[in-house]
């Protein structure tokens, strides 16, 4: 063995793998074959894999088909990799061919290295400990890279529906703040009828809300696993006590509710489960970039006045620019593509797998996790909002529109007589106008925040003149 490696052997030959490495030859394979722009495999991945192995272990272990002290070792290493002790030993990059084999391997032979190690053996010597015949037994990659990329989907998705609950109160706690802000709402760009500032957080609030519940919902279009189905879902070379087992084990370590798919071969082959929770991370992102872009503008209009977070620019001082919600609608637009992504990558399942789940899996945990950080930054955000309530009202107090909440007061055909008189005398106080035309306590009342925003107006309050 040259100095700093050792030599490994499998079917297609012998290959020199780095002398410290707990990974064997088939990840040594990999890292050569597959350089496609060094995304590496998520860490969530390889940890749920870890837990997924552990649970055929442990059902190995039970069975009687792993002696204890082999099966221990392997739990070991397992819960190892799962507490992040040896992410270094995971370099494959995410775009692989192989359906994932490449990636189950990297962790089967991780954990045969490291169980090796805790028995007294060596790194690459297989005889205690063998990837293929102990960590992997009575698995294929094609129930276990799956299984995990759903546990690993549920347990993201559940931090992800707390972190939409963080969002949400942020809004809300605005709403509540602003409730007295009287502003001009605006619709096509233009102005519209009159509102609070407290509303058009609440509506924000009320979007996040809905993404709250379906990320919360969605991972139970996770928990049914073809764990046990091995290569299409037939359970071909797994013995039938171990298919139902090593369920229960996996269920009792993960928490997560999972069940045994009643047509395996149809969970191995179809991915459309991702899909459709691609679709719902869709659907929060397009939330993100509505409140981010709503933001942005509001802050150009001066209506509300966003935390400095850095100089803008580096020609022109004193420049501020809205670069947390610009950041935040960057990455709901790659949340928006990689659903895309997952699209097309589960349409390309042909006959009993789908060969593309190594991208589908980055796609939709990286969109999961790139939401999760986005709700993190803009709830911190949010909090640091100030309203510019002069300026609120200004621009309510000054539109053409503010007449509106008078047209159940007077009629349609003397708030637009009004308007025209308006016009016509050259003034720029509108209020004041009103205030002289229609009464200071009519339109007083009439633009209250309690009139603004009571959802309609009673029958009979006020007469039409």
């Amino acid at each position: 063995m040259i100095m700093g490696y050792r030599t490994e052997k499998d079917a297609l030959g012998e290959k020199q793998v780095p002398a410290e490495a707990y990974w064997g030859i088939h990840t040594q394979r990999a890292l050569e074959n597959f350089c496609l722009g060094g995304e590496k495999v998520l860490p969530s991945l390889i940890r749920a894999l870890a837990m997924v192995k552990k649970a055929a272990v442990m059902a190995n272990k039970e069975l009687g088909d792993l002696p204890q002290d082999k099966a221990d070792a392997i739990i070991t290493a397992c819960d190892e990799v799962q507490e992040g002790k040896w992410n270094a030993e995971f370099p494959l990059e995410a775009l692989q061919g192989g359906a994932g084999t490449s990636t189950n391997m990297n962790v089967n032979e991780v954990l045969a290295n490291r169980a090796n190690e805790l028995l007294g053996g060596k790194k690459g010597e297989y005889v205690l400990i063998h990837p293929l015949d102990h960590v992997n037994m009575h698995q294929s990659t094609n129930d276990v890279y799956p299984t995990a990329l759903k546990c690993a989907a549920i347990s993201a998705l559940r931090v992800l529906s707390d972190t939409a609950a963080l969002l949400q109160g942020a809004l809300q706690r605005k709403e509540k703040e602003f409730a007295h802000i009287i502003k001009i709402g605006r619709t096509e760009l233009q102005d519209a009828v009159p509102m609070t500032l407290g509303a058009e957080f609440s509506a924000w609030a009320e979007a996040v809300s809905r993404d709250r519940w379906r990320a919360f919902k969605c991972e139970e279009r996770l928990r049914v696993v073809n764990l046990g189905g091995t290569a299409i879902g037939t359970g071909l070379g797994s013995p039938r006590d171990y298919i139902f087992l090593v369920i229960e084990r996996l269920r009792d370590i993960s928490g997560l509710g999972l069940a045994r798919g009643e047509n395996i071969p149809g969970e191995t082959a179809n991915a459309d489960a991702y899909v459709e929770v691609s679709g719902i991370l869709k659907a929060h992102a397009v939330n993100l970039i509505k409140i981010s872009n709503d933001l942005r503008l509001l802050n150009f209009l001066g209506e509300v006045r966003l935390p400095v977070c850095q100089a803008g620019s580096s020609i022109m001082p004193g420049k501020v620019n809205p670069v947390i919600p610009e950041a935040v609608i960057q990455a709901a637009l790659r949340v928006m593509a990689n659903d895309l992504l997952a699209t097309e990558a589960a349409s390309r399942s042909s006959l009993q797998i789908n060969e593309f789940l190594p991208l589908l899996a980055q796609a939709l945990l990286g969109s999961i996790g790139l939401l999760t950080a986005a709700n993190k930054v803009l709830a911190a955000h949010i909090d640091g909002i100030q309203a510019d309530e002069a300026r609120c009202r200004h621009s309510f107090e000054h539109s053409r529109m503010c007449v509106t909440a008078l047209v159940p007061l007077i009629g349609y055909d003397n708030a637009g007589a009004l308007l025209k008189e308006f016009d016509a005398s050259g003034r720029d106080d509108l209020r004041s106008f009103l205030e002289e035309r229609v009464g200071r306590e009519k339109v007083a009342e009439a633009f209250s925040p309690q009139a603004l925003m009571s959802l309609g107006h009673r029958r009979g309050h006020g007469g039409k003149s």
